[in-house]
């Protein structure tokens, strides 16, 4: 008898691979389908090869998913940068991969020339501008010094920082306080209102919360934002319940530290109406978590991805501190007032390391209200989060999601999951105008281009031991 025989006496049951045209042609004759997503893996087969034989790699990557569970955050201080970060005059941090004047983008431009105005180097935009293309100035990445800024992440002398602690693994990271949304000096907005804020943020909110914070002692930040993960934040785009538990514990503490009631009342006013407030904890909290997993030869798993608005870079356990760029995707969302996908700029900002975390657009599941902030449906951030499984080693039980039977957030990227299975990290992010002065135009989501990923496989095959 055929091995075939009796396939078609009933109602097929049919799997499609590969080119969307069979499953169109098979749904458009009212046919039962399944189609299934694959696709070839991305860059050199025998660099992938190399980098999943190498003999370190499951011992790495276990390695460092151990570390990045094990690894803590708690806001220890809140001070200038120039203490933190030793920056002086003339000397900027600035969001992603390092970038020079001739390649940045508006809004990264639009930073820096808020940055030299606020701090006094130049009168106005003009002489900034020109000043910043001459060369008199410096600016390096946030990551190179530990710390993170958000979209531009311009951070200049000044500029008051929170100060983050991870003693598990004896590290600090800071991130410039959070602005707001809207003409803000982080999406590239420099006017006259720009430098006024910043100027009273330094003067007043800074002192206020190094105060508050001295007072209450370290402030568990992973604690918090384990709590808003289930109380529907997912911690990029969405943190109003980790910015209210903040100024739940900060707010009494800076009374009993006697900070002026009126410089309270407008502390409180400021961070309560402004819900992506604690976004600013989060990310230096998820870059302690991600640090502690550096330096593992052999390992696979990001540790960074981050934007400068002009190229999307990432890092990797195995090799180091180097970047694996290519050119930023620009989101696709939804847009503030008028503007439209014209006047987006690519991507920018290391808020991705929420993503390279577990958090973020991973754990949209748990957010369903982002969707109204960022674009798509309940059912796209359904998928999405669990898809996020597929491309990483391990999960966080300490982020767990409720819609998801309480599952530990998907964590630890694998550069050879990303390639193998074409299924890119998923970020929910702001997005920034073309124009230097704008500010924020929307917010939407977004994907880091393959390119990255590629390098990175190329570079870890190359640090493999040879195959036998």
């Amino acid at each position: 008898m055929s091995t075939f025989s009796g396939l078609l006496d009933g109602e097929p049951s049919v799997v499609t691979v590969g080119v969307d045209l069979f499953t169109e042609a098979l749904t458009a004759q009212a046919a039962a389908v399944t189609p299934v997503t694959w696709q070839p893996p991305a860059g050199a087969p025998d660099a992938l090869a190399r980098v999943m034989a190498d003999p370190r790699r499951v011992a790495a990557n276990a390695t460092a998913l151990d570390r990045m569970l094990a690894a803590g955050a708690t806001l220890v201080d809140v001070r200038p940068a120039s203490e933190v970060v030793g920056l002086e005059s003339g000397q900027f941090r600035h969001a992603g991969p390092p970038i020079d004047w001739e390649r940045a983008s508006g809004p990264l431009r639009g930073a820096l020339i808020g940055a030299a105005l606020l701090e006094g180097l130049a009168s106005d935009a003009s002489s900034a501008e020109q000043l910043l293309s001459g060369g008199a100035v410096e600016w390096a990445p946030c990551h190179s010094d530990g710390g993170v800024g958000p979209m531009a992440g311009v951070v200049s002398p000044s500029m008051w920082v929170f100060v983050l602690r991870d003693e598990a693994h004896d590290r600090t990271s800071w991130c410039s306080l959070n602005e707001g949304l809207g003409k803000v000096l982080r999406y590239g907005a420099y006017g006259p209102e720009v430098i006024d804020r910043l100027r009273w943020m330094s003067a007043v909110l800074g002192p206020a919360l190094q105060a508050a914070v001295r007072r209450h002692g370290p402030v568990d930040v992973k604690g918090i934002i384990a709590q808003m993960v289930q109380m529907g934040d997912e911690g990029h785009n969405r943190n109003r319940a980790g910015t209210l538990m903040l100024l739940r514990d900060l707010l009494p503490a800076m009374i009993d530290a006697g900070v002026a009631s009126a410089d309270v009342a407008d502390v409180a006013r400021f961070i309560g109406g402004n819900d992506h407030f604690f976004l600013n904890l989060v990310m230096p909290a998820c870059k302690l978590q991600t640090a502690a997993a550096s330096g593992i030869p052999g390992s696979t798993v990001v540790t960074t991805m981050a934007r400068n608005g002009t190229d999307f870079g990432i890092q990797v356990s195995g090799t180091g501190d180097q970047w694996f760029t290519g050119p930023a995707n620009t989101p696709q969302g939804l847009f503030l007032g008028s503007y439209g996908p014209e006047d987006a700029n690519p991507d920018i900002g290391d808020s991705a390391i929420t993503e390279t975390a577990g958090i973020g657009g991973f754990a949209m599941a748990s957010a369903p209200a982002i969707v109204r902030f960022v674009g798509g449906t309940v059912s796209d951030a359904l998928r999405t989060s669990r898809e996020m499984y597929g491309i990483t080693t391990g999960e966080n039980p300490a982020y767990a999601l409720p819609i998801l039977d309480f599952r530990g957030a998907a964590t630890g990227i694998d550069v050879t999951k990303v390639v193998r299975s074409g299924v890119l990290p998923q970020i929910n992010t702001g997005m920034a105008g073309r124009v230097a002065g704008v500010g924020q135009v929307g917010a939407g989501l977004v994907t880091p281009p393959m390119e990255c990923f590629v390098g990175a496989l190329d570079a870890l095959a190359e640090a493999a031991p040879p195959l036998a």
